[in-house]
This record gives structure tokens, sequence and C-alpha cells, in this order.
């Protein structure tokens, strides 16, 4: 198939967020595929395995391979130790949507963000 007629990652997610079911998954499991690619991208950049990394984290290599999967949230614990066994920040912001942050921030975020219920979840690491 010539590339041409390949269709883009962002046209075949905007046609599937049209489905009802399919969109509250989606902003279900908004912060779960964050980490899974903040924890894969890590552990490409660090030429870790599943089991090493999981090693750093205390945790078993099958927790690191569902944490990558993206399918479940993680726990505050969960996000803890990551922080914590990888050396790195993560940072949350949880609002009522529309609502401006009145909470302080470190620096100003080009971050993700994602619609969940009614409100705005930005989520980014350090």
């Amino acid at each position: 198939m010539s590339s041409d007629r390949l269709i883009s990652h962002d046209v075949v997610l905007a046609e599937d967020l049209r489905d009802p079911a399919f969109r509250a998954e989606w902003e279900r499991t908004a912060v779960a595929r964050w980490l899974a690619v903040e924890v894969a991208h890590y552990r490409a950049q660090h030429k870790l395995s599943q089991r090493q990394l999981a090693n750093r984290l205390g945790v078993h290599q099958s927790d690191v391979a569902r944490m990558e999967i993206g399918e479940h949230n993680p726990s505050v614990e969960r996000l803890i130790r990551v922080a914590s066994g990888l050396g790195i920040e993560l940072m949350i912001d949880i609002r009522p949507k529309g609502k401006q942050a009145k909470l302080p921030k470190k620096r100003a975020l080009a971050a993700p963000s994602f619609a969940v219920a009614d409100c705005e979840i930005v989520m980014a690491t350090a």
C-alpha cells in the first residue's frame, strides 16, 4: 500500500471518538495511557528491559508490562513509586473544565491536557 493511501492516527482517533462508549473509555484511561508512554519512553531512553526497570521500581516485571499497556489507571502509591524509582517529577493538575488554574506552577507547561467527566487534567513529567 502506498503511503499516500494510509490514514493518519489522528483521523482514525477522531472517528473513533465519535462513539460515546469509546470516548468514555478513552477519557477514563487518559492517566493510564500517559503513564504508559512515560514509563516506556524512560525504559527505552535508558536501554532497560522491563525486568531491569521493575527492579528499580521494586515491582514485578509483569507490573511494568501492565503499566506500559496503559489500560488501568495507576494508584497514587504507584505514581509515587514511579517518581521515586526513576528519579523523575510527575505532575497532575486536575480542575473543573474552563476554570483557570490558581495553584502555583514551577514553570509554564506545554503539557498534554485531557477532558475527563467535567474536569480538565494536565499531566507533565520532568
